[in-house]
Order: structure tokens, then C-alpha cells, then sequence
């Protein structure tokens, strides 16, 4: 019995389960036992499931819905963020606070959003406070950035131009994340840049109420959005890893509600510090589409920019931020077809060649992501073989 009990504890130590000291007390009842090996069990049992097939299509679900999120979102708000100014809207500043505006809509579902996390860990409110003012300071940059290209741009131009952020992203990935930096991807980076050097290039701008000679600037900001923009996606991607070290709904949506309530209050300072606000009223008044259109189109594109940018952390949380810049780029074609029927956006030649470099560029970054995702499910079969031989050729 003393040998059965030095064995049932030996068994406890080497990480076996209660089974196993069940079947030594029931191998005692019988009689004597061998000797133990000291190779004859390993150091961790080994646990070989199949995922469940309900899972993988929990997660592909979450996957296409935050897609659908990230394309329908970023569209509609950028068409009616150039709806806005071509209508009698002229406040950069106001064009600026409705892009974070929306953040306080997210608080009802992250209230409601049970809190079980699948990690028991959780930073320190004062370094989450300081990561979620500096985001929300360089949002407020950012974003009144791209409030100067969609005034001073025409949007086919201004979303060929944002195509460049995933050029960026990978180069932020690089560093930052640790992304491979594989030839695929430099040609998507060369691709994307020569298509903004055309765009940079070409100042025919034929969009209705754009401010002449505003061009090269409009073009400039947009781009420096664009880098802040990847930059912002890349460092949410180390966030996630290095601070939260979770990946659940509630997290993406705080991630995306507290910097944008910052945002929203620097916007809002920096709109009645340049006296903007003085001519808001004149704005409704004055609107082409009247009132009611006014205030629509505002609060569509805070809902808008809302949606698309939960979307678009949910991706980086679950895949990556080279991943979620690249399903933003996707909506590259969509948003200048649509500006070129809904407001009669010139497409000649140049933007037309730009644009299918761009959409080769991103061709490029899909399938070096394609043969990564090959690669990593090979390496993952070949190590569930292993492990299944591993324990196949246990005594």
C-alpha cells in the first residue's frame, strides 16, 4: 500500500488527473504493482481534441461581421463627410468632433455585455488612463487631418490617397508588431506609393466646392492621416498584447469608446477656441438639403465612423493590425465609384492608372497573407500529428 501511495503521489506531480489515481487504487485492490519508469508517462498530459466546428463558425461569423463593420462604416461616413461640405457645411472643426462624437452610443452594449473575461488579469487603471489620452489626443490629430483632405480634396482622390496607410502599416508592423516584412508585402508598399506619387502629381481636381490652390495641402494632410492612422492600428495591436492581453467584445468596445471621448473633448475645445461654433447656426440655416438634412448627415457619419471603427479593432484584436488595414483598404474601389455617380467626381486617366495600382498593391499584401495563413495551418496539422504519434506510442 506505501508503494501504491508513492506512486499515486508521484502521478499527482507529473500534472495526471484524478483517472489515473483511480486506476493505481484499483490496481492496488488487485495487487502488488511493477515499478514505475521514470519514461514511461510524460511530464503534462497531452489532450488531443478536434476544434469544434461550432466554434470555427462562431469565429468566422465574428470575423465577416466586423468586416462588414469596417467596409460599411468607413464608406458611408467618408461620402457623408464630402456630403457635408458640398452641401454648406465649411466647419473643419465641427467636421472634425462628429468623427469621435459617436463614442457615447457604445456605452448601453458594453453595459450590457456580460464582464467574464477569459483572463483574470487586468491593467492598472493608470497606465489603461494613459494609453487611452494618448490615443485620444493623436485621434483628434488625425482625424482633423483627414478633415482638411475631405475639404480640400475630391473623395475619389482623398481615398486613393488613404490607400497608402496600409503601406504604412507594414512598415509599422515591422517594427513595431514583429510582421514579416516578406517580398510580397514590399511590393504592395512600392505599388501603394507610386499610386499616391501620381495622385501627389496630379492636381486636375474637378469636385464641386473645392477651394482652389488647396490641392498640395490637402494632399500632405491626408497622407500624414494616413501614416498616424497605421500608426494608431499598430500600436492598438501591441496594446492588446503587451497591456490588455484579451480579446474580448467588451474590451474592443472600450478600446474604441474612451480615446474617442477624448478626442471628442479636444475637438470640441478646439472648435470653440477657433470660433467656428459661431457660424453653426448659420450652417443648419443655410443648408442645401435643409435642417433635417443637416442634422442627418451629421449624426449618419458619427454613427458611421462609430461603426467602422469597432469593426475595424475587432479585427486587429482577433487577427492582426496588417489584417485590418488591409480589409480597410478594400473599400479602395468602392468609395471613388461611388463619388464619381453620387458627386460627379472627374476620373480621368491618371486616377483611373492610380487606382489600379493600388488595387494590385493590395492584391499583393492579400496573398502573402493567404500563403502565411497556408503555412500556418500546414505547420499546425503537422503538429497535431505529432502530438497524436506522442501519445499513440505511450505504454
Amino acid at each position: 500500500m506505501h508503494m501504491a501511495q508513492g506512486q499515486e503521489i508521484q502521478l499527482h506531480l507529473q500534472g495526471h488527473p484524478s483517472a489515473l489515481m483511480a486506476s493505481v487504487l484499483k490496481r492496488d485492490q488487485a495487487g502488488p504493482l511493477p515499478p514505475l519508469q521514470p519514461t514511461s508517462l510524460p511530464q503534462q498530459s497531452v489532450t488531443i481534441m478536434p476544434p469544434s466546428i461550432l466554434k470555427r463558425w462562431r469565429w468566422w461569423i465574428l470575423v465577416l461581421l466586423n468586416i462588414i463593420s469596417v467596409l460599411s462604416g468607413q464608406t458611408v461616413a467618408t461620402l457623408l463627410g464630402r456630403f457635408y461640405f458640398d452641401q454648406g457645411g465649411n466647419s473643419l472643426w465641427m467636421a472634425t468632433v462628429i468623427q469621435s462624437a459617436g463614442a457615447p452610443l457604445l456605452l448601453p452594449p458594453l453595459l450590457l455585455i456580460p464582464k467574464n473575461s477569459s483572463s483574470v488579469f487586468r491593467p492598472p487603471l493608470h497606465k489603461i488612463a494613459i494609453i487611452y489620452i494618448a490615443f485620444g489626443l493623436v485621434i483628434a490629430g488625425a482625424n482633423l487631418m483627414y478633415s482638411y483632405g475631405l475639404l480640400y480634396l475630391p473623395v475619389s482622390t482623398y481615398s486613393l490617397i488613404c490607400a497608402t496607410q496600409l503601406g504604412f502599416n507594414s512598415i509599422f508592423s515591422y517594427f513595431i508588431n514583429k510582421q514579416k516584412f516578406t517580398s510580397l508585402i514590399s511590393n504592395s508598399v512600392v505599388l501603394l506609393t507610386f499610386s499616391a506619387a501620381l495622385l501627389g502629381v496630379n492636381s486636375d481636381s474637378t469636385g464641386s466646392n473645392i477651394p482652389k490652390g488647396k490641392y498640395p495641402l490637402g494632399f500632405v494632410l491626408t497622407l500624414g492621416a494616413s501614416a498616424t492612422f497605421s500608426l494608431l492600428v499598430s500600436l492598438t495591436q501591441l496594446v492588446f498584447e503587451k497591456v490588455i492581453k484579451d480579446q474580448t467584445l467588451s474590451w474592443v468596445l472600450e478600446f474604441q469608446m474612451y480615446p474617442s471621448i477624448v478626442s471628442t473633448l479636444v475637438t470640441v475645445i478646439g472648435l470653440f477656441m477657433s470660433g467656428e461654433w459661431k457660424g453653426i447656426s448659420e450652417e443648419y440655416e443655410g443648408y442645401k438639403t435643409g435642417k433635417a438634412s443637416y442634422v442627418l448627415t451629421l449624426v449618419g457619419t458619427a454613427v458611421s465612423w462609430q461603426v467602422f471603427a469597432v469593426g475595424l479593432i475587432g479585427l486587429i484584436s482577433v487577427i492582426s493590425s496588417l489584417f485590418a488595414n488591409v480589409i480597410s483598404t478594400l473599400g479602395l474601389p468602392i468609395v471613388p465609384i461611388f463619388a464619381v455617380i453620387l458627386f460627379h467626381d472627374g476620373m480621368n486617366g491618371v486616377k483611373v492608372v492610380a487606382m489600379l495600382i493600388a488595387i494590385w498593391g493590395f492584391l499583393s499584401y492579400i496573398y502573402q497573407h493567404y500563403l502565411d495563413g497556408t503555412k500556418a495551418k500546414k505547420k499546425e496539422e503537422e503538429d497535431g500529428r505529432k502530438d497524436i504519434n506522442q501519445v499513440a506510442s505511450l505504454p
